[in-house]
């Protein structure tokens, strides 16, 4: 398993780690739809990023959902028709659906996406077919469709917030990503990945400091640690203060051993 990640720069020794290699080589050979979930900053975008490059299709193309007004998002993904709304583009245009052809949409954040864009996707995955704002011609698409958040959309589903029928066409391959505290074989190797050279400067007792730390922030809070110890040539405060019993601190040389070989 272990040559898997290595060939694809894929960081981590972590079981759970394997287990998401694996799971993405094997979902590489299908266009059905994937739903990855996890908190955030556990590399969901990384995950994506997996499954195009065992494809052989390392480009995709990605929208962060919640990052666009609804009549912004709904532009650019369907595209528009001329004089489709003030301000529109004298000739039209089209939208992300059409110009991805038979590749990769990664529609990051879709727990966010409003009610109507809600019935528009769910007719577009079902139907691969979509229709620009402003007009009433079908026109056929043949992308793939990798789709993540970080909220329950099961929850969200009881709710009354996110439609039944959308989950289920897009949660067609769940992949669920764990929070970094729940792979900790994780840390020191993503950390010795982020600092390079510099990782030897740490001492035993920063490395068993980072191991005990929960990382609600997950990758992107650790990478972020790296960047300060990089800058800085210290652990932030809010790691160093950290209280454990003296019993924690037993296992800094295997720690230190274990991450080096």
């Amino acid at each position: 398993m272990l040559h898997l990640m290595e060939d694809y720069d894929i960081v981590g020794r972590s079981k759970a780690m394997h287990n998401l290699a694996e799971l993405a080589l094997r979902v590489s050979h299908v266009r059905s739809t994937v739903l990855i979930t996890g908190e955030s900053g556990v590399g969901k975008d990384v995950f994506c990023r997996m499954i195009c490059r065992f494809a052989g299709s390392p480009d995709y193309i990605k929208i962060s959902c919640g990052n666009l007004p609804e009549n912004l998002l709904e532009s650019e993904l369907f595209g528009y028709e001329a004089g489709a709304f003030t301000g529109a583009n004298r000739t039209g245009k089209r939208g992300i659906f059409e110009l991805a052809g038979d590749g990769v949409i990664f529609l990051d954040e879709i727990g966010d996406i409003s009610p109507k864009l809600q019935s528009r996707l769910l007719r577009t995955i079902q139907e691969h077919q979509i229709m620009r704002v402003g007009s009433d011609r079908m026109i056929e698409i043949d992308v793939r469709f990798i789709t993540a958040t970080n909220r329950n959309l099961e929850q969200a589903v009881r709710e009354g917030t996110f439609r039944s029928d959308l989950f289920f066409r897009l949660n067609v391959l769940p992949v669920v990503i764990p929070p970094l505290r729940k792979r900790k074989d994780d840390i020191l190797v993503l950390l010795q990945y982020f600092l390079g050279g510099d990782f030897k400067n740490i001492t035993a007792q920063d490395l068993t400091l980072l191991s005990k730390y929960d990382w609600p922030g997950n990758i992107r809070e650790l990478e972020n640690v790296a960047t300060y110890y990089k800058t800085l040539l210290s652990l932030p405060e809010y790691i160093t203060e950290q209280r454990f019993t003296d019993a924690a601190f037993t296992t800094e040389v295997d720690i230190q051993e274990t991450v080096l070989k």
